[in-house]
């Protein structure tokens, strides 16, 4: 699976894609794989407010839990409630079906100092 390049990149290795003013987040297949096998997903309600370098929930494995953070500022317009039932997706989709928030960004500037598909690869 290769990274897809319709998105920025985080440091702590989540994605965002932007449609307008609303930015899904989820986690790249390398965090996938550092976590190994994803058992539980638990992420901020709707209707939540986020900042910019702020938790918006955090996801178990067998190895480890790791938070989750946004990179733009806004609130969280949707959660992926499929995961509830089935965390696994984030193991076996992580670009697709195991999206984990939506945030109507109130800033997208933020987005502009992310990586793109390839700075991201080269940087681990």
């Amino acid at each position: 699976m290769s990274t897809p390049t319709d998105r920025k990149y985080t440091e702590s290795h989540e994605w965002l894609k932007v449609d307008g003013d609303v930015v899904t987040l989820g986690v790249t297949k390398f965090a996938v794989e550092e976590l190994t096998d994803v058992t539980y997903a638990q992420m901020k309600g709707v209707g939540t407010d986020v900042d910019a370098g702020g938790p918006v929930g955090e996801i178990e494995s067998v190895k480890a839990t790791s938070d989750v953070y946004s990179a733009v500022p806004g609130e969280i317009v949707e959660v992926n409630g499929a995961l509830d039932n089935d965390p696994g997706l984030i193991n076996t989709d992580p670009y697709g079906a195991g999206w984990l928030v939506k945030i109507k960004a109130s800033d997208l500037g933020p987005l502009e100092s992310l990586m793109d598909a390839a700075t991201y690869d080269a940087s681990h």
